[in-house]
């Protein structure tokens, strides 16, 4: 049994969930999010489970936190006030952008604002090329831009032509920049030194935002912690892996996803071992993100986008949709019944927190048909007010035509259902997975109440739901392993690739990635390269077994080709465009116990499936005995969410508290 005592929160849009382990035991808190300070509800929730499990908080042994602070000031703009200063010729990359159109028939679409505004954007005369330096930079009018950057400027992004291979110039700049400025400057070189121009200046202009905030919110946590006596926190970053809190506040865009890919991380550890893998199902308050896990691994991707803006660290593969327990339903002007992706957040939250809510939620949904009851506390701070939510779900039957609230909540729910269904299939069956051979691990606050009613939809017919699934991605923090990323772009055909020079090249960045670990002796290195056949403008990501081998490169490759594209080339050449590698500490992950006595219901309610009430069983979820078998239709109800198990599913809890849902037949 680990004596240690480890901490993890997560900061949700909604809620702030903690997870503590001491002795084998998890003891959990939900709290409402503080969306002006996060620091205050990170407290207010670490106060709360230190309380409950009669722990002081400076017997905490290791503190993880997973944030949002990132990801809003990328959602809302909300970020540092941030210039650009690139070459000449090129200061609006950032509102050209790629030429695609992810809406093609969408005539009103319209592009997300740039990250800099045309007022903040500079020029500076130099050149580099993929080979060289051609013209050094111009030093008097990089000064003159100093001049010219506004004191209300807190940030500078540095992003020059072709940096990624020949950075001088950009070191250059940004040196002046650092001198004659009292504002973070944060280079592309340094942030992502890949190719691709746009892709690299949006990525260092996220990462130059984004950094001050960090900054200055991590700066107050842990000051606020360590007069509790608690130790520094380590971040969660975007790749799924944690980091010292020292190591973000550099280069706060790796903490982008810091709070989906908690989750997904700790749904790995209920990743099956007969099935294909499992499909992370994580819906929370205001959003809800899947993912994927196969092998004990988590899909990462650098295609990822924030706002619209690409993003390219690596980071956990999650899709996104806007919903979630806080996503409001309304009726859109041809008459349709939406829900999402607008959302009652914290504050003032669904109709049924009775905080001045007056828009119809899922939540509010949820307690008319059944699922949530009545006077149900949730986070110990909010009590579900049943009236409130049959006015606003009334409401909306008469706006829809509907006959009753049951039945506008009936609608709200299938409608929120259809759109995560969506999203799952976007991560399984257009990647060419078939999510029948997966189960389904859900967690988050309300995802346990879809789960079983989305594993229908999409034939998957076993559905895991952890003990403390409501504060799950609280919990994967403190099984998170440490990783660090460096990747950068070489561009050589495997044919004219200098086994040597890019052996050189990936000890380079070994070194960069072990200079971030805390223990370089106990890290694992892994290497990989994105290649492509000559012409081709994507890449798929091939392992690096040991020493860089062309052949054994070029195998590997046309391998991954054919898996991924259903086709193989024999006779192209190949281009390797990136290396990438990646260093990784493990974590032990927390031994978790589960000693309920009970397999009898609580109580009863009236709960909606199929259309009609049912008279439905309703058990504690913590006090379940190991080895119970619970008969839909139940409701299983515990401190942070609730499952519902429907007609025709059977629920089984294992030695750990896990619920086991399957359907009969």
């Amino acid at each position: 049994m680990d004596d240690a005592v480890r901490l993890g929160v997560d900061v949700g849009g909604t809620f702030t969930d903690v997870a503590l382990v001491a002795d084998g035991t998890v003891t959990t808190a939900k709290v409402p999010t503080t969306p002006a300070d996060q620091s205050e509800g990170v407290l207010r929730g670490i106060d709360r489970a230190c309380d409950e499990a009669g722990i002081d908080p400076s017997r905490v042994d290791s503190f993880r936190h997973a944030t949002t602070v990132s990801t809003n000031a990328l959602l809302e703009g909300a970020g540092a006030e941030t210039a650009l200063v690139t070459t000449q010729g090129f200061a609006d990359v950032l509102a050209i952008g790629r030429q695609d159109r992810p809406a093609l028939y969408d005539l009103t679409a319209e592009r997300p604002d740039p990250l800099v505004p045309a007022e903040r954007r500079f020029e500076v005369p130099e050149r580099a090329t993929p080979t060289g330096v051609e013209d050094p930079v111009d030093e008097a009018a990089v000064r003159d831009v100093a001049t010219r950057i506004s004191d209300e400027v807190e940030s500078v992004a540095v992003c020059l032509l072709h940096a990624y291979a020949h950075p001088e110039n950009e070191q250059r700049v940004s040196a002046i920049l650092r001198e004659a400025l009292d504002a973070t400057v944060t280079a592309s070189h340094e942030a992502l030194p890949t190719v691709r121009e746009y892709e690299r200046t949006a990525t260092t202009a996220a990462d130059a935002a984004v950094t001050p905030t960090i900054d200055a919110y991590v700066g107050t946590l842990e000051s606020h912690t360590a007069d509790r006596g608690l130790p520094s926190p380590w971040i969660m970053q975007s790749n799924g892996g944690i980091a010292e809190a020292t190591t973000v506040r550099e280069h706060a865009v790796t903490t982008a996803l810091s709070g989906p890919a908690a989750g997904v991380v700790g749904a790995a550890l209920f990743e099956p071992t007969d099935a294909a893998g499992a499909i992370t199902f994580d819906m929370g308050g205001t959003s809800t993100d899947v993912g994927l896990v196969r092998d004990g691994d988590v899909e990462r991707t650098t295609e990822a986008e924030i706002g619209g803006h690409p993003i390219g660290v690596p980071m956990v593969d999650v899709e996104t949709v806007g919903a979630g327990g806080g996503s409001i339903a309304r009726v859109d002007s041809g008459g349709a019944l939406r829900v999402g992706p607008h959302s009652a957040g914290a504050a003032p939250g669904p109709a049924c927190y009775g905080l001045g809510g007056v828009d119809p939620t899922v939540t509010d949904a949820c307690l008319v048909l059944g699922y949530l009851g009545a006077g149900t506390e949730l986070g110990g701070d909010v009590t579900l007010d049943g009236d409130e939510a049959h006015v606003v779900l009334s409401e909306l039957a008469d706006a829809t035509g509907l006959a009753d609230a049951a039945a506008a909540a009936s609608g709200v729910y299938d409608v929120a259902t259809a759109r995560m269904a969506r999203a799952i299939r976007r991560v399984t069956v257009e990647r060419g997975h078939d999510p029948r051979d997966f189960d389904l691990v859900a967690f988050g606050g309300a995802g346990p109440m879809f789960a079983a009613a989305l594993a229908g939809r999409l034939g998957v017919r076993r559905v895991r739901v952890p003990r403390a699934n409501g504060v799950l991605s609280a919990l994967g923090l403190l099984a998170a392993d440490e990783h660090h990323d460096a990747v950068r772009t070489v561009r050589t055909t495997l044919d004219d690739a200098d086994p040597a020079a890019v052996r050189e090249q990936f000890a380079d960045l070994e070194a960069s990635v072990l200079s971030d670990a805390s223990e370089p002796e106990a890290a694992t290195i892994d290497r990989s390269a994105d290649c492509r056949y000559a012409g081709q403008s994507h890449e798929l990501t091939v392992a690096i077994d040991g020493e860089f081998d062309p052949a054994a490169v070029a195998s590997r490759f046309h391998d991954v080709h054919e898996r991924a594209r259903g086709f193989a080339m024999q006779d192209e050449p190949i281009e390797v465009v990136t290396l990438h590698v990646g260093t990784t500490i493990e974590s032990r992950p927390p031994d978790i116990s589960h000693e309920g006595t009970r397999s009898t219901p609580t109580e009863s309610r009236r709960a909606v499936f199929d259309d009609r009430r049912h008279e439905t069983p309703v058990y504690d979820r913590d006090e379940l005995a190991s080895g119970t078998t619970v008969s839909g239709p139940a409701i299983c109800e515990g401190g942070e969410s609730t499952v519902v198990v429907p007609p025709d599913w059977t629920a089984r809890v294992d030695e750990r508290g896990t619920l086991a849902l399957e359907v009969a037949g």
